[in-house]
């Protein structure tokens, strides 16, 4: 077993910190990360799925946590050799950082950001991918007036994603209303394999 000291850290070097392990295990074997926030253990949760490893968590007496994902045999060489069909496509990513859109007044910029994210409904060619980060992350909340529209989104194949420090920051954990959390590794690889990017 592999063990990872994660605590203290912020925003993306748990998951960082237990990808190299991974790779270091070079093959099958377990790698245990210490974490001190829930949405650290969320992170490494949807990291550990999305490449197909076991996951399992607790949480420890003094109050942090404790992960372990479970790499299988071959579980390494599947994730290098793997087609990369999602590249074949053209990945459109667009990026909403802001509550509002533009600057002046935020009363506009308010119903500027609820029409865009209603004509993005209306697209013959949807995006791929919405990510939501900074004041961003209030629009996929409760009381959110874009709400609908993004879960019609959701519905129609789009990826939503709202960064989870944010979601923190804000007061927000536990007012998400659709899409996933998501982290600042998982957004800068989302960024860099994308054909395009968007930013209203």
């Amino acid at each position: 077993m592999t063990k990872v000291n994660a605590i203290g850290d912020a925003c993306p070097i748990p998951v960082v910190k237990t990808k190299n392990a991974i790779k270091e295990l070079n093959g099958a074997g377990v790698v245990e990360t210490a974490v001190d926030n829930k949405t650290a253990v969320e992170n490494l949760e949807k990291m550990a799925t999305d490449k197909g490893y076991a996951f399992k968590w607790e949480q420890t007496p003094d109050g942090n946590y404790k992960t372990e994902i479970i790499v299988g045999d071959g579980a390494v060489e599947a994730e290098s050799t793997e087609p990369k069909e999602a590249k074949a496509i053209n990945r459109r990513v667009v990026v909403i950082s802001s509550n509002v859109m533009g600057s002046g007044n935020d009363e506009l910029g308010g119903a500027l950001i609820k029409s865009f994210i209603f004509a993005l409904t209306q697209q013959d060619e949807l995006p791929t991918t919405l990510i939501f980060y900074n004041g961003g992350a209030k629009l996929s909340c409760e009381g959110s007036p874009c709400l609908e529209d993004i879960k019609q989104l959701e519905e129609q194949g789009v990826e939503i994603m709202t960064c989870g420090t944010c979601l923190n920051f804000y007061g927000l954990t536990d007012k998400l209303q659709v899409g996933g959390v998501s982290n600042m590794y998982v957004i800068a690889e989302k960024l860099l394999s994308a054909d395009l990017i968007i930013k209203p």
